[in-house]
């Protein structure tokens, strides 16, 4: 690793050779705290925020093509600055662009930097601006790394990728607190889930916590790092997206379509299993989603259709402009990875506030996630992302099934008759 050990407190992204340059940064709050004024003043914070809100988001306008600069100005000079910077897909776009190139994700990238430095303030709104941009920097990160370009064989510095990584990772760390993410998995031998009817002394039926519950470990707790080791990638990876799901309500509808790319891309998108499957008369599940119901009609026969359709119709645009086209490469998938990526895509696929683009990417990346885990022979991410397709599939049909009886109903329902019109004519 060609970056210095990170401390949250001081140290940057950079590697050592820029920690001169980090030094020498500007202060990311440039207000001073004046002694007449109280620090718990609600009005001395709000104003605090928005301050640094603004001298974050010029701070990235610097870094930025100048054509940007009047657009970014304008989103600083709003009354909820990070938000707006959070909802500008231009702004996006942008930053998407210079995380692209080749040349990204080294210790001295200044992207990677204002990313780090933008987490490090602390502010709740800023720090949606930096995972917005997480399934980006994560997907390019994790390809780069396990598929390195031929015009650069050897692992390139991605020193700056890894720092931003690790500052998600060591918060979320802090916020465990040592102690694992665990369920709680009732006894189903028992008549209820949550409780079992017992008589105490009086007679008296009374209700009493199920007592063989047992505990499932969904994440162990978290050892610090301050370095990505090969071991460890996998775990710092799949920690920091499991903290973007937390925040996923609130991610722009431009960052969940590309985690989705990204994923689809990770699955692999030529898997010999989507083709091998279906091809005979076994018991071997297929591909198709709509043979995993039992009694299929054809309205359900019409929504396989469809689903089967968003392969070619991810390659193309969608209905709001945002490209959905696949971008990544195949790679492996842990399921301390898979796990996390698996709660996302969940949201992306059925949350009913997201956008039918989100919803056909996610579709998609299900799909081939599938494929991907029945060839590895994984249960866990075979049982979740077949559940994942039944649900896709059952809620494209109702949608159609309601659809269909609105129209019905519409075009039922008699239309009032008009009065005849009376016109006053002079004599």
């Amino acid at each position: 690793m060609d970056f210095h050990h990170l401390n949250h407190s001081t140290n940057s992204p950079a590697s050592s050779a820029s920690s001169t340059t980090t030094a020498t940064a500007p202060n990311p709050n440039p207000i001073s705290t004046s002694n007449s004024i109280s620090a718990d003043d609600p009005m001395h914070s709000w104003w605090e925020s928005i301050s640094k809100a603004r001298f974050r988001i010029h701070s990235l306008s610097s870094l930025l093509d100048s054509s940007l600069s009047q657009s970014l100005s304008s989103l600083a000079d709003s009354d909820r600055p990070a938000l707006s910077l959070l909802s500008s897909l231009q702004s996006y776009d942008a930053v998407s662009s210079a995380l692209s190139s080749p040349l990204s994700g080294s210790g001295s990238d200044p992207l990677c930097q204002w990313l780090y430095d933008t987490f490090l303030s602390s502010d709740p709104h800023l720090r949606l601006v930096v995972f917005s941009f997480l399934p980006l920097l994560s997907g390019l990160y994790l390809s780069r790394v396990h598929s390195p370009s031929s015009d650069s064989p050897s692992l390139p510095s991605l020193a700056g990728f890894e720092a931003v990584l690790l500052a998600l990772y060591a918060a979320e760390t802090k916020a465990r607190n040592g102690k694992p993410v665990v369920v709680s998995i009732p006894d189903l031998s028992q008549p209820s889930l949550y409780h079992t009817p017992r008589l105490n002394k009086s007679n008296a039926l009374t209700l009493s916590t199920a007592p063989h519950q047992s505990i499932g470990v969904l994440s162990p707790p978290l050892e610090p790092q301050v370095a990505v080791k090969s071991t460890k990638r996998a775990c710092i990876v799949g920690v920091a997206l499991d903290s973007y799901y937390k925040h996923i309500s609130q991610m722009p509808t431009w960052s969940k379509i590309d985690f989705c790319r990204f994923l689809a891309s990770w699955a692999g998108q030529d898997c010999s299993c989507l083709r091998q499957f279906g091809d005979d008369d076994t018991n071997e599940p297929d591909m198709n989603p709509g043979l995993f119901l039992e009694g299929a009609n054809d309205e359900m026969d019409d929504v396989t259709e469809e689903m089967d359709q968003l392969t070619v119709r991810i390659e193309k645009t969608g209905s709001n402009g945002v490209h959905l086209e696949s971008k990544g490469s195949r790679i492996p998938l842990p399921w301390e990875l898979l796990q996390p990526a698996l709660r996302i895509l969940g949201h992306c696929l059925l949350a009913p506030l997201n956008s039918q683009d989100v919803k056909d990417a996610a579709s998609v990346a299900v799909k081939r996630l599938y494929a991907r885990a029945s060839h590895d022979l994984v249960p866990q991410a075979i049982l979740a992302t077949q559940s994942l397709i039944q649900l896709d599939k059952r809620a494209r049909e109702a949608a159609n099934n309601s659809a269909a009886a609105n129209s019905s109903s519409n075009a039922n329902t008699p239309s009032k008759a008009k009065k005849p019109e009376v016109y006053l004519v002079s004599k």
